[in-house]
């Protein structure tokens, strides 16, 4: 047996991001730690962790760089503050019972260390490295993270380096607003009305698609970065081309229409979860919406229902308890699986709201009250007045689930 741990600390160019394994000297963990000793690559030379020169620690720890080491510069970072870091944060470990002493003589431990050719503190590359080495041994021992932690984070989280948020749509409701435009300085202009919040989706109308190629998605992204896009293609054929279109121009989702055959739909959701991106059946005219969907055996992210759905929609007409004016959201909603969402769109204002959410709805799509309106700020509101707070994807995760 091993165990593997992982711990970012820090920031600026002297971030430090440990990933380390640990294990029987007589193991995998050992095969590969005398291996590594022996089979020096350029740039990426493994080295003992020492406390000083001539004191290596114990458990026996072999450094590796992540980040090529190009010149002496790159080299003395190395060599001093992280070496050094990760020696005193093992043995530390040990002082502080992390690692039982009885075990050190019988394991070992690999450190892959990252450092920046553009880190100049040696200080807080000491620093950063032997907290994230300490933490990553008991992050390592304690099996850190459980799964549940991990299912909670999956799309909540994001990472420091990587400059943008991935968008998922975890938590509904999320009001979509429709730019159905044929004006790209029309569509600046309300984007930069819109106030900035997570549950506001952009969806690239079909008349500005149509108009400005899927590029203008790209545009999109330069006015919000942060946004979550949706290109509103209603794709009826080749749907898998169209579907890599707009994921080449950073779209999260698309709209299929549901009047297509089903070998098309199902190549155009097949498409969608290869991109990673959400996909959505727009059921626009659809006759039978639940034999629709009971048709696909792979089943969209998102179902589009409008309004003013025909009785032979339901599921079961005789049935009104659950009908809204989108039909049974809830019996819909069943065939996707818990993971799937409704979203309603078709003369939605403000005041019908809470009867969409509380039919299952759980995205709110608006076109014309918002982008025909002389204060779009104050008509976004109007919806999100009836939407909880955002979610808390923003947040700085403490990991406050890790034991003292």
């Amino acid at each position: 047996m091993y165990n593997i741990g992982e711990a970012l600390i820090g920031d600026g160019n002297e971030l430090a991001h440990v990933d380390l394994v640990m294990g029987d000297k007589n193991g995998p963990v050992g095969t590969a730690f005398a291996t590594n000793m022996t089979n020096m690559s350029v740039g990426h030379t493994p080295l003992l962790s020492v406390i000083r020169p001539n004191l290596p620690t114990k458990p026996a720890t072999l450094i590796i760089p992540k980040v090529t080491v190009q010149n002496l510069d790159d080299a003395s970072k190395i060599f001093g503050p992280a070496q050094t870091a990760v020696g005193r944060a093992v043995a530390d470990a040990v002082d502080d019972g992390i690692i039982p002493k009885d075990i050190v003589e019988d394991i070992v431990i690999m450190v892959n260390v990252y450092i920046n050719p553009q880190a100049t503190n040696y200080r807080k590359i000491y620093q950063y490295n032997y907290g994230a080495t300490k933490l990553a041994i008991k992050r390592a021992l304690e099996n850190y993270p459980s799964m549940n932690k991990v299912l909670m984070e999956k799309d909540r989280g994001t990472h420091p380096v990587m400059g943008f948020k991935a968008v998922k749509l975890w938590n509904p409701p999320y009001l979509q607003v429709a730019l159905d435009l044929d004006n790209e300085a029309k569509m600046e202009s309300i984007i930069s009305q819109l106030p900035n919040r997570e549950r506001i989706l952009i969806e690239a109308g079909t008349p500005l698609v149509k108009k400005f190629g899927v590029r203008i998605i790209n545009k999109i992204r330069e006015l919000r970065p942060n946004a979550f896009i949706i290109a509103d293609l209603k794709t009826l054929d080749v749907g898998r081309v169209e579907v890599k279109m707009v994921a080449d121009e950073t779209a999260d989702a698309v709209a299929i229409s549901g009047l297509g055959t089903i070998e098309s739909i199902e190549k155009a959701i097949h498409e969608c979860s290869k991109q990673g991106i959400y996909s959505i059946l727009d059921m626009m005219n659809v006759s039978d919406i639940p034999a629709k969907i009971d048709q696909l055996s792979i089943k969209p992210n998102i179902v589009l229902l409008h309004r003013n759905i025909d009785k032979e929609t339901m599921q079961d007409a005789n049935d009104t308890s659950q009908q809204s004016e989108w039909g049974n959201i809830g019996a819909i909603k069943e065939k996707l699986g818990k993971k799937g969402l409704i979203a309603v769109a078709g003369g939605v204002t403000p005041d019908k709201v809470n009867l969409a959410i509380e039919n299952g709805a759980g995205i709110i799509i608006a076109g014309r009250y918002i982008i025909g309106s002389s204060d779009v700020k104050r008509a976004a509101e109007d919806f999100l007045q009836y939407m909880p707070q955002d979610p808390d994807t923003m947040r700085v995760a403490l990991d406050e689930d890790e034991k003292l």
